[in-house]
């Protein structure tokens, strides 16, 4: 049709190239266009008339419910309003003055003693109880864990230490030793890096407590957690300066999964910058915009104000372009049902990465991001998690039975975090009566409709039922529920 009309809105005298081409000819063409449109506009190349491209081993799945159309459909009260930004604001100051996993990073004293400074590190930096095998299937010795506990440069701990302020440049890795050396439990397997911790992204806030023997890593503590990272993604600031960055009132969020800064071929620390979901970048006033940055017109664009370091480590914040076609929100986003459900969406299919590793995230951390839109922080972990105030709780002990944790489930709503030890869901709705979720997970297993014990691989953001996972032969999903958290 768009080409149909293109030939009838051409203008006489114009040169013509379709009047050269054969009645026959032009049916012919039109119609392989209009074949392929149709294909194109179905999302699927079509097989055979009726073959469709969409396979899936996970029970209970239809391709519907991979959009998130399907479950918003099925909600009243979408747009509705869950808390206000100021109730959320308030929700967040008594999680970080209550809870003892969360820190009010700038608030930290200027002086920390020898003595809790060690005990912070070494609460994070400990020799694991079970065997560890490096990526080359090498087991670890006493050699190489005493190499590891020298790197934290503990006999270098001032009496007083004088405690620095930063803000990250880049994302970054937060390690449990200072070191890029990857360990894992087993030789079979390279997922679970033992040594990853989390990430830290671009604008945070950090604590600096200490530095590692070779002067190459901090050990810096940020809102939701500690451990060590490259000293090189650190820009160190005056508190002050900081605090006034972090407290500007104009500022966009980023609402896509991960978006990207304009490519400035005049200055790589803020070209093509990888920012992620839930990130808070202040805009820079009107009157300070320049015409241009990195020699692009900063019109179509909104102008932000980045940390970057300088040749002395120092902060230095410099003006970037990300293109208004981005997925972004000034402000943070209406916290509404329908907003939760496209963006936990957002991050379907990507991969599974343990302590946000493989440049991505893993169940905590999906759901910390995804809340983090709506400016609702989290503790870091699973068990931090459920156990932390934030919200209305369920919390079952472990002589719950089965019919107490149906007759929960059986009231949840879009956004509720079910919990089980090491791993978060959200909830996403109902099919045929049964509660759906969404979630970072790494394994698969269930019993097939023959009986038979089926295990697969996920390891990405899925959709699946809940009632039907295993974690064992022996053991489900519901039987481990120790938590429901609504954030209301």
């Amino acid at each position: 049709m768009m080409l149909r009309g293109k030939i009838m809105n051409q203008q006489v005298g114009q040169p013509n190239y379709w009047s050269v081409v054969s009645s026959t000819g032009l049916k012919l063409f039109l119609f392989i266009i209009c074949s392929l449109s149709a294909m194109a506009q179905s999302g699927y190349a079509q097989k055979n008339g009726n073959d469709s491209s969409f396979k899936s081993d996970v029970i209970g799945i239809k391709e519907t419910m991979l959009n998130p159309t399907y479950w918003e459909q099925k909600i009243s009260a979408g747009t509705r309003e869950i808390l206000t930004p100021e109730q959320i604001s308030l929700q967040n100051q008594q999680l970080l003055t209550t809870d003892k996993n969360m820190q009010q990073v700038l608030s930290y004293p200027a002086i920390l003693s020898a003595d809790r400074i060690r005990r912070q590190i070494t609460s994070i930096s400990k020799i694991p109880t079970s065997r560890r095998y490096s990526e080359h299937g090498v087991l670890l010795t006493d050699k190489d864990y005493h190499r590891y506990i020298e790197s934290l440069n503990l006999d270098a701990l001032q009496k007083d230490q004088k405690i620095r302020f930063g803000l990250v440049v880049r994302r970054a890795d937060m390690r449990t030793f200072p070191t890029e050396d990857k360990v894992f439990k087993t030789t079979k397997s390279i997922n679970l890096d033992r040594f990853q911790e989390t990430a830290l992204f671009p604008t945070q806030a950090v604590a600096i407590l200490h530095e590692s023997k070779d002067r190459k890593w901090f050990f810096a503590v940020s809102y939701n957690y500690s451990a060590w990272v490259k000293k090189d993604a650190i820009a160190i600031g005056k508190r002050q300066q900081i605090l006034n960055y972090k407290q500007n009132r104009d500022f966009l969020v980023i609402t896509g999964d991960k978006v990207f800064t304009s490519y400035n071929p005049y200055n790589k620390n803020i070209s093509q910058l990888q920012l992620e979901m839930g990130t808070k970048v202040p805009l820079v006033p009107a009157n300070e915009v320049p015409k241009s940055i990195g020699g692009q017109n900063t019109y179509t664009s909104y102008v932000i104000s980045l940390p970057t370091r300088n040749e002395k480590g120092e902060l230095k914040l410099a003006k970037a372009l990300i293109p208004r076609k981005a997925d972004v929100h000034q402000g943070y986003l209406p916290f509404t049902e329908q907003n939760l459900l496209s963006q936990s969406f957002k991050f379907l299919g990507e991969r599974y990465g343990w302590g946000h590793s493989f440049n991505a995230r893993d169940c905590t951390g999906f759901v910390g991001e995804v809340y983090k839109s709506f400016g609702i922080l989290m503790p870091r972990n699973t068990g931090q998690q459920a156990k932390s105030k934030l919200g209305k709780n369920i919390h079952f002990t472990k002589a719950a039975t089965r019919k107490e944790k149906l007759q929960a489930l059986s009231s949840l709503e879009v956004g509720d975090l079910i919990y089980i030890p090491g791993h978060v869901m959200m909830v996403i709705g109902y099919d045929a009566g049964k509660p759906y979720i969404i979630h970072d997970v790494s394994g698969l297993s269930y019993f097939n409709k023959q009986g038979k014990y089926y295990q697969s691989v996920l390891n990405g953001v899925s959709v699946t039922p809940f009632l039907p996972l295993q974690l064992s032969k022996e053991k489900t999903y519901l039987d481990r529920v120790n938590t429901i958290k609504k954030i209301k």
